[in-house]
Parts: C-alpha cells; structure tokens; sequence
C-alpha cells in the first residue's frame, strides 16, 4: 500500500487580500526617484481634506442662520393657526383648553391682526395692529425678553387694556419715538354702535415701550396693543382673528396636525407655517440643495486629482505591473492594488477633513472673537444680527451625507486607471526593459 504524497495546490490569495493592501500601501509611500507618487498623493489628499471641511462647514453655518433666523420668525408667528368657525363658536373657551391639552402644545394664544395707519413726529406710515393679551406676551421669547419690568407692568393696565402699546423698536427709530410718547393710531373700520358703524376711528395711544424680536422687517411692520382694546378699537368687540399655537419641536409640526384637528372639531380650519411661511420655507429648502450641488462638486473636483496621480503611478510601475502579471497575478488583483491606492488617499482625506471641519464649527465662536482679537476688525456684528458669533449647528445627516459623497467621487476616480492597469499586456510592458 503506497501512501500518496502528493500536496495540493495553494490556494489562491482572496480579493483584497494582505498582499494587494500591502502592496497598495508601499506604493503610495514610494519617493518619486523610486517610481512612486508621494508628493500628487499628498496634494490629493489635502484637496479632498479641504474641499470636505469647508462643505460641512458652509452647511452648518447655512444651517445654523436657518434654524435662528427662523426660530425668531415662528417665535413671533406661531407654529400652527386655528381659523373657522370655532372662532365664533360658544364653546370655543372650552376648545383652547382643548387644543392645550393636546400633547406637544406649548402655548394657544387667541389674537386679534387689523391693518393701521399710524401717524407720530409729523410722519405717517402703515402698520399692522396685534391685539393679544398681557399674559401671552411670554409665548413670545424674543418680543418678552426685549421688552424692559415697566413694559411689561403696564402692558393691559386700565379699562379695556389701557392705552399703552409696544412698538417695534424699528419703527420707533424711524419715526423718532420713545417710550412715554404719544402715537396716533386710524383704524380703517372703527367700531359699531347703535347708530351702525362708525367707520374709521383715531385715537391717540402712549407708547408704553419697545420690543425688538430679532427680525427688523416684524419689528418695523408690528404694533402690539391689548387683545380688549384691539377688539374695541378696530370694531371686533369679543371676536378673535385667529387662535395661534406654539408646539414643543417645529421641524415635526406635521405630526401635531392631526391632533390639533381633532381638538378644534369639525369648524376649524388648521394650518401650519409651512403654509404660511411657504416663500420663506420654500427659498431655504432650494438654496440648501444648490448649497450641496455646488460644494458637493468642489468634492468632485477635489477626488479628480487622484485620477492624475494614479496614471503616473500606474506609468511608473508598468515593469513591475509584468512581472507580477508574469508570475501569475490576476488582472482583477492589479485592478485592486491601484483601485486600493487611490482609494486610501480619498479616505484619509475624508477622515481627516471630516475631523477639521467639526472642529472647525465647534469652536467657530472662539476662533471668530480670536480673528477678531488680532485684526481689530469686529467680523460679526452683534447689534445688526442679534447674535455674539456666527452660528453654526452641525447636522449628523450632512456630515454622513459629506462622508459618503466624498468616498464615492474617490473610488470612482481611482477606478479608471485602475482598470487600465488591469489591461496592460505583461509582454509589451517588457518590451522595451
């Protein structure tokens, strides 16, 4: 009985095994005098590293200025409004408890909205009248935080709310006033009495204070006056223009409709800000996408210089491309080595622009008031934009968002000469050696 000794073949080495990795590695680190691309590698890789720190930096500055520019709008608009019947309704004291007790309310603020003509200091200008109650100030963070302890003391002091009124501290600069003046205030409609309707009606209010809601265009437009003294004056006695509503999260309003609905029943009619602000809300989702487009394409432009890189390096290693060709290396593992070389470049660049660009937004309010420090120059201005540094709010969906582009435009870079060093033909490679 004979015992076979035979041994059985090797197997061969998988895809993207040590061998290809390694090989792949020892390329990149190779000096030019060796054939190698160290110098085009490192000027890819610090393209890509800035082009993927400065797109998650601009999108969370963008985002940023989105989310407090329009915190102050919905501060001082409300997230939701309730119109209808249910505004006339005689039950309708019994609906606002309702709609408060649906989960995620913040605040159910009754108002009243009339347009004005006001005339103070010799001008005369339009305006919009808000008539809300005293208490409801504070469902307003900005306009509440703004306004000083004796505003707010005399805000709906005296019959039917007193005279004093808040106005914005725009229009106060451009029509020269200041808290204790007289303003006067024509109302279009005017009140009913027995004799009909007045028509239109003036009377002369006291600037009982100024507010300023971070939004110069409320601020120059809005007039605040007692809900009492607003249904009085501009002849709405016991009627309400619109039940506004603040919910706990914004950015999920379309989760509170249906609930919101079902408390304001059949007569009323809800809508949201998006409605409202449809514009605005709309302006911002289209310069987002063009935002990405844009820089997403400095990505693209960036990853292309590994295409470059990786042909010379390819050109250079034409002989050793044969040799392996020769010893039995497949065109798929050629393929491989040079797809992993460019591939490495692109992610360490993404890892490490993804690493400055964070760093980069977390700490933009030191490095901004640093800038500032050295220059004298004052970069953001805190009386024109109501905040101390530019804001910058790092969203976890963009970051991955920047991440995966970036990796795709690099393997896509590194794929084309990598295929062509798959095709190169062992014999014709050493030709000429």
């Amino acid at each position: 009985m004979t015992v076979s000794t035979t041994t059985p073949p090797p197997k061969p080495a998988g895809a993207f095994s040590a061998w290809e990795i390694g090989l792949a590695l020892r390329y990149l680190r190779a000096r030019r005098k060796e054939g190698g691309v160290a110098t085009i590698a490192i000027i890819s890789f610090i393209g890509i590293m800035l082009a993927v720190a400065v797109l998650i930096s601009v999108m969370s500055i963008m985002a940023g200025f989105r989310n407090e520019l329009l915190g102050r709008m919905l501060s001082f608009n409300g997230h939701m409004y309730v119109q209808g019947e249910v505004l006339n309704a005689s039950n309708r004291d019994a609906i606002v408890d309702r709609l408060r007790g649906v989960e995620g309310v913040v605040s159910v603020t009754p108002l009243t909205e009339s347009q004005a003509i006001i005339r103070a200091s010799g001008q005369t200008t339009g305006a919009f009248v808000r008539g809300i109650a005293p208490a409801d100030l504070d469902t307003m963070k900005y306009v509440n935080a703004s306004l000083s302890d004796q505003a707010r003391a005399s805000f709906g002091q005296g019959a039917y709310g007193g005279d004093n009124v808040l106005v914005g501290q725009a229009l106060a600069d451009s029509l020269g006033l200041r808290v204790g003046d007289p303003i006067e205030i024509y109302s279009p409609t005017g009140a009913d009495s027995a004799f009909g309707n007045l028509g239109g009606l003036n009377k002369t209010y006291t600037v009982g204070g100024t507010y300023s809601s971070g939004t110069a265009d409320y601020d120059r437009a809005f007039i605040f006056m007692p809900l009492e003294q607003a249904q009085l004056f501009f002849g709405k006695e016991g009627l309400w223009d619109v039940i506004e509503i603040k919910v706990a999260d914004p950015d999920r309003v379309g989760d509170y409709l249906a609930p919101v609905r079902e408390a304001a029943g059949p007569g009323g009619f809800v809508v949201d800000w998006r409605d409202k602000l449809a514009a605005f809300w709309g302006a911002l989702k289209v310069e987002r996408v063009a935002m990405s487009i844009i820089l997403g394409l400095v990505v693209a432009i960036a990853a292309m210089n590994i295409i470059s890189g990786i042909v010379m390096l390819v050109k250079n290693k034409g002989r050793d491309i044969a040799i392996l060709r020769t010893i039995g290396a497949s065109p798929s593992s050629i393929l491989r080595v040079f797809f992993m070389a460019g591939a490495t470049i692109g992610v360490a660049g993404t890892l490490a622009g993804l690493a400055l660009g964070l760093l980069f937004c977390l700490n933009i309010g030191a490095i901004q008031h640093f800038l500032e420090a050295i220059t004298g120059v004052q970069l953001f201005n805190a009386d024109v934009y109501m905040l101390d540094a530019i804001p910058a709010e790092v969203d976890p969906v963009d970051v991955m968002w920047v991440a995966f582009w970036s990796l795709l435009m690099s393997c896509v870079a590194s794929l084309p000469p990598s295929w062509n060093a798959s095709r190169i033909d062992p014999v014709e490679a050493l030709r000429y050696e």
